[in-house]
């Protein structure tokens, strides 16, 4: 076998090559491909010069192809169909799709996502699972290492790394968790309610302050904490069976309020509110599965912002009179 220089080869060729397997003459062949049949004849000279073999001989039946041209159509329709799909793939679908998509987020955002994720690719991605991986800071780094395929958390787009695409999911806010019969309920619900209180705080790592504890330094304020965690999920089952409070997001708080039978009250200071976003790295920007998972993820988003939320109850509905009217009335 003779060396080839690969950098020289005219790919023009082998789409030559093939029109001349599909046709059976170099003047179909250049037809077929737009060339006149001089250019056809001298493209045809310089593939036969490439691959050393006549590949089109005259018979007494006319012209016919060489065993060696024959023998390399299988081969040849594997590698243009190769350069089709890189150039020009198929339309996506989402059913043939395979393999496991990996998600980077806080707990309670997995719960408010996760299900309905869960559901929609069994729906129409069925050949595909999803890993949920722990929390680790910002989850920024898994990304960066592709170790996530997209992270759901609160990120300020100024201070993502450049190579970072970021998508808004939802407005958030914070809101106070309570038990249904906790006694604080029985007195106006106020700055100074809540600051008398015992507290359950939720920070990433389950130490140092968090967004409320910021808030009330700078106002030489501080609340009692009694409990740190890490998890979101764990701080208002702690809340259902004792006297603590809890500051959380609003969805989880809704979501949690029911089955566990918590009250849920504004927070009494001036908190500001935040947007919940997804990231992912750039080098996956363009690829179309994940693009998909990305409109899946906020296409649950955007079914759970469809759903009827309970308003939550401030601090005017918070009065003894009004806590009292409904203990007599469930009598």
């Amino acid at each position: 076998m003779h060396p080839v220089d690969f950098a020289s080869i005219d790919l023009n060729l082998l789409k030559l090559l093939d029109a001349l397997l599909k046709e059976g003459g170099v003047t179909r062949a250049g037809q077929r491909l737009g060339l006149s049949q001089p250019a056809a004849s001298r493209a045809l000279a310089r593939l036969r010069t490439l691959l050393g073999d006549p590949l089109l001989v005259r018979t007494t039946h006319g012209q016919e192809l060489t065993p060696r041209a024959l023998a390399l159509a299988e081969p040849l329709e594997r590698l243009l169909s190769g350069v089709r799909d890189i150039v020009a793939p198929e339309d996506f679908d989402p059913a043939t799709l395979q393999g496991r998509f990996t998600l980077a987020s806080m707990d309670h955002l997995s719960t408010l996502v996760v299900p309905g994720l869960v559901t929609r690719l069994a729906r129409l991605a069925p050949l595909v699972g999803v890993d949920v991986l722990p929390a680790r800071g910002d989850n920024v780094d898994l990304v960066a290492r592709g170790d996530a395929d997209v992270a759901i958390g609160r990120f300020d787009a100024d201070r993502l790394p450049a190579n970072m695409h970021r998508r808004a999911l939802y407005e958030e806010t914070l809101v106070c968790v309570l038990r249904h019969d906790h006694p604080a309920l029985d007195h106006p619900w106020t700055r100074d309610t809540f600051l008398s209180l015992s507290h359950v705080a939720t920070t990433i790592t389950g130490d140092g302050p968090g967004l409320v504890d910021d808030m009330l330094a700078r106002q030489g304020l501080a609340r009692r904490i009694v409990v740190r965690l890490p998890q979101f999920l764990t701080a208002p089952m702690v809340v259902a069976e004792s006297d603590v409070v809890a500051v959380l997001p609003a969805r989880l708080a809704r979501r949690m309020a029911g089955p566990l039978s918590l009250a849920v009250r504004d927070v009494p200071l001036d908190l500001p509110g935040f947007t919940l976003s997804m990231i992912w790295h750039a080098r996956t920007h363009r690829d179309r599965a994940g693009a998909w998972l990305r409109d899946a993820v906020s296409a649950v988003v955007d079914e759970r912002e469809e759903e009827r939320q309970p308003p939550i109850v401030g601090s005017s509905a918070s009065t003894p009179g009004s806590r009292l009217a409904k203990r007599s009335k469930a009598r």
